[in-house]
């Protein structure tokens, strides 16, 4: 598939998605998944190979969470791996204070270049646990394939703010993963997303710490 049905099928899906995003932030989403392809030859950031399944495997996969995010202005992406959801987040929503976390050097080291490439003032690059990240805490820490929600939130509770969500993105709605959270956190929602051209299940897990 060539450039120009690339920009189409992300126009589409961005439209079916009723989102708003100009074409500059178009064009930068399909800059992005060419760095992806290119550096997923060597490093393997990704599973998905092909520029068309990326479209919607990847960018209008994580697109379709910025409308339950409008509240949020500082964002955490746990285990961000090839920038998913981080990246694309951070490009979509230049306003947005975007950060990134992954352990595996490699990964951050694309992470650190995609922003410098695109221009993303907006972004921060941590390389590290997130248990060891030592930071002002976000009033969002999102993830997607990072891990099972209970010990997404056990690892990952000190970067959340009193008043701030976890959001997990899951595929098939997560029955056992909600049963086992541990004591202290609680579901708020767990949203269903349609991701244009994408036939298989997407949730979206929004948790809260429970009050003392």
């Amino acid at each position: 598939m060539n450039l120009e049905e690339l920009k189409e099928q992300l126009a589409r899906g961005i439209d079916a998605l009723g989102l708003s995003l100009d074409k500059t932030r178009q064009l930068l989403l399909l800059e992005y998944l060419q760095l992806l392809v290119k550096w997923n030859k060597i490093h393997n950031l990704t599973a998905v190979r092909d520029p068309e399944q990326m479209v919607t495997h990847h960018l209008l996969d994580a697109l379709a969470v910025i409308p339950h995010l409008s509240s949020s202005k500082r964002i955490l992406d746990v285990g961000s791996g090839g920038g998913i959801p981080g990246l694309i987040l951070a490009i979509s929503r230049p306003d947005w204070e975007i950060h990134l976390i992954d352990s595996n050097h490699k990964k951050t080291a694309f992470l650190q270049q995609a922003a410098i490439e695109l221009q993303l003032p907006n972004v921060t690059v941590h390389t590290g646990r997130i248990e060891a990240l030592d930071i002002p805490p976000f009033d969002t820490v999102i993830s997607r394939a990072f891990s099972e929600l209970a010990d997404f939130v056990k690892l990952a509770h000190k970067m959340l703010a009193a008043d701030g969500a976890f959001q997990a993105m899951k595929g098939v709605y997560p029955f056992e993963e909600v049963a086992q959270l541990p004591a202290g956190f609680k579901v708020e929602s767990i949203t269903p997303l349609v991701v244009p051209e994408l036939n298989a299940e997407r949730h979206l897990v929004t948790i809260r710490k429970v009050a003392a």
